[in-house]
Order: C-alpha cells, then structure tokens, then sequence
C-alpha cells in the first residue's frame, strides 16, 4: 500500500504519520516536519522518475511507503502520477486543504465558480487566455510562469491579481496586485497560486452547477440576438459552420478581424474561448463592446485596420476574417502566418476567393472550402409561406498540418 498524505495549507502533519513506512517520499520540508520510523529510507523529491523507481522497488517487495504532498495531491498532484504508475487500487490518499481552497479562503471568495489552470510545467499562454476569458480564475504557477510572467501578459486587461506566497507556512503573504504591479515585481521561488479576478462580475448568481459556467445551450444564434448596422452581420447559417472549423474551447484564443457587429466574437467567447476583436470604424468598434457586454462575455476590441492593426497581439490559435476589401488577401496572409490551427474566412465577392486562397496554402496551411447558399422560410400573404434567398457566401478554411491531431489546452 502506498499511503499519500497532503498537507501544509491548513492541515497539520500527524507526527506519527509516518509510523510503519519503510519508505517516506516527499518534499524537505515535509520530511523534516515528521519523525521518521528507524530504518525507513528518506526520498527528497526532486525529479520524479527516480523517485517513482523507488516506490516500485518497494512495492515489489510489499513494503509500506509514504508519500507526503502539499494541500491536496489529488488536485493537480502527484496522485496522478501514482495512479497511472501502480494502479489506483494501491493508494491510500488522505488529501489535506488545496492550495486553491486556501488561496480563495484568504481572499474571503467562494470558488465554486472558479476556473482552475494550471502553468506549471505547462504553457503560460493557456493560463492566460482562461484569465481573458472568464472572470474567476485560480492559477498554480511554476518556474518561468509566476505572477510576474502572468501580470505581464494580463498587462491590458481589467482585472486584480491575488498573489498567496509559502500558504500554511510561517512565511505565507495574500497580496492583491494589478497585473502591471505583478510584472514589475521579483517573486522568488515560493508562489502557489494566482487568483486572476474580474472584480465586478467575480460574485456571480448562486448556481446549483459547481465549476465555470456551462457552454451555452445554443449557437449560431439568430441576428436579432446582436445589435448591428442595415443588416451588416454574420448570418447564422455561415457563423454555424464558421464556429465548426474554428472550434473555439476555454484556454484558446481567437481573433475577430474586421468584426463588424462582433457577432463570431461573442459566439467564441461564450463558448470559453479568449476573444479580441479587430475593427476599424469606431461605431462598429462600440457595436462589438455592446454586444459583448449584452451577452455577459468578455472580448477585448481593438480598433484600427488590419493587417497594422494584428502587429501587437498575442498569437491566436484561431482567426475568422470578415471582411477586408481589396487588402483582404494581405491581412489572410498576416493572420495565417500567426494563426497556431486554422484561419476561417467569410467572402461575398466571388472575385476574392482565389487570392483568398492563394493566402492561405502560401502560408503552409491545407486549404479547403463551401459555398453557402441558403433560403429561409417567410410568410406570404393569404397564411402561406415562401422561400427567401439569402445572399451566397463562400466560406474558406485553412487548418495547421498536424493541429488536428494535438492534445487540447491542458487546465
């Protein structure tokens, strides 16, 4: 039996846990905490393989181990390793106070509706754009992915950082911190965790669901859901196929280049994905920010013309362009350059389409496309219906080689 036990955020270590084990594994400070039994081996964990290689030797000769944790090492933990290595049915687990539990306890926020990522040994971009994207995030930061990393990516966005240092030790420290006051300050070693808050909507409703808000239950929503200019907007039937090949998910972020009414933008957004949105006339501009505000997401507007306009911003994992003019072919060019799976464009000019696509195979993507042509019902005169043409849409789509096949954006 491999006992783990999880503590020093709250929970006391029993100074006789450790009775019987023939092997106890665990951080310095954890061994140093209990009395080891005589004749036990001590394993400071460092790389994990060796220790793990370890524990095996001991299991295989039916001896006890102990393997002591922080908080609870179930909850992004070294229970998973554990588990995939002897089995869960070898494991005794005794989980103590997450650090997340503790960090929100601190902040005197419940966390029933948080999102939780972790950036340690993980890539900090899809921490960052969870941040962007919904309004209670905790964060389990790592080397090279701490508060200062994370402030500075965060550096122009409204939100509040809670930076809890060493929790459960005699030298924990709760801060809060605007991401710029996060960037410019050295954190040393000892961070846990980083609560990322959008304080005017960090206290939601109460809701019988625990975890992030649920996806919608719905998309492609109707045009009379968004406030937009003499019908200037996405129609359903094309954004529908356009959310399919972009495939927006929470930690991902995606453009919206020449937004328009912001309609795409707000559908990606609601579907958990960070969103900004690239517009060029200021009232189109102030039309995105309402319609995200209507829809209760966050979408960050950027307004200039693109191509100069995308200079600045983050890479995307996916772009949808619609609309462009006579530049359309060099800002699909700029965005697929950047773009980490697929790039989406909507064109109504027949004329664009090739050099649309020529854009898209230049830059490396595999290329593919539809036109769209659809009739909705409308009512005639005398309670009688008739078909009513839309106008024709092409929709290009070109996707990353080999991006199909990645692992989604690990929490």
């Amino acid at each position: 039996m491999i006992t783990v036990v999880g503590a020093g955020t709250g929970s006391p270590l029993p100074e006789d846990v450790a009775d019987g084990a023939g092997l106890v594994v665990g951080g310095r400070r954890h061994l140093d905490a209990v009395r080891l039994p005589k004749g036990a081996e001590r394993v400071v964990l460092g790389a994990l393989a060796p220790a793990l290689d370890t524990v095996a030797r001991y299991v295989a000769e039916g001896r006890p181990v102990l393997v002591l944790a922080s908080g609870d090492p179930g909850f992004f933990g070294i229970v998973r390793a554990l588990a995939e290595r002897f089995g869960p049915g070898l494991l005794d687990v005794r989980p103590g106070v997450s650090s997340v539990a503790a960090a929100f306890a601190r902040a005197g926020l419940p966390w029933d509706d948080a999102v939780v990522a972790s950036a340690h040994g993980r890539e900090l971009r899809t921490a960052v754009n969870l941040c962007r994207a919904h309004p209670k995030v905790a964060v389990l930061t790592g080397p090279g992915a701490g508060p200062a990393e994370l402030g500075a990516a965060l550096a122009g966005d409204a939100r509040v950082l809670v930076v809890a240092s060493s929790l459960g030790c005699a030298a924990e420290r709760v801060e809060r911190v605007t991401p710029a006051e996060a960037a410019a300050r050295d954190w040393g070693t000892a961070v846990s965790v980083v609560l990322c808050l959008d304080e005017a909507r960090a206290l939601g409703p109460v809701r019988s669901v625990a975890g992030p808000r649920p996806g919608p239950a719905g998309w492609a929503l109707d045009e009379a859901a968004f406030a937009h200019r003499d019908s200037m907007i996405t129609k359903f039937e094309v954004r529908a196929l356009a959310l399919a090949r972009l495939g927006p998910r929470p930690g991902d972020l995606v453009w919206d280049v020449g937004a328009g009414s912001g309609s795409v933008a707000v559908e990606c957004a609601r579907l958990g994905a960070a969103v900004t949105a690239v517009e060029k006339t200021p009232d189109g501009a102030g039309r995105v920010r309402a319609n995200a505000a209507a829809h209760g997401v966050d979408v960050r507007v950027v307004h200039g013309a693109a191509p100069a306009a995308l200079s600045g911003l983050d890479d995307p994992d996916a772009v949808f362009v619609g609309g462009g003019g006579r530049e359309l072919p060099e800002i699909v060019s700029a965005c697929a350059r950047r773009a980490r799976r697929t790039v989406v464009v909507a064109m109504a000019a027949l004329d664009r389409v090739p050099a649309a696509r020529e854009a898209l195979l230049g830059a490396g993507l595999e290329c593919d496309g539809v036109l769209l042509q659809s009739s909705r019902l409308a009512p005639l005169p005398g309670d009688v219906t008739r078909l009513a043409a839309t106008n024709p849409v092409f929709l290009l789509w070109g996707v990353r080689p080999g991006s199909r096949t990645e692992e989604g954006g690990a929490l």
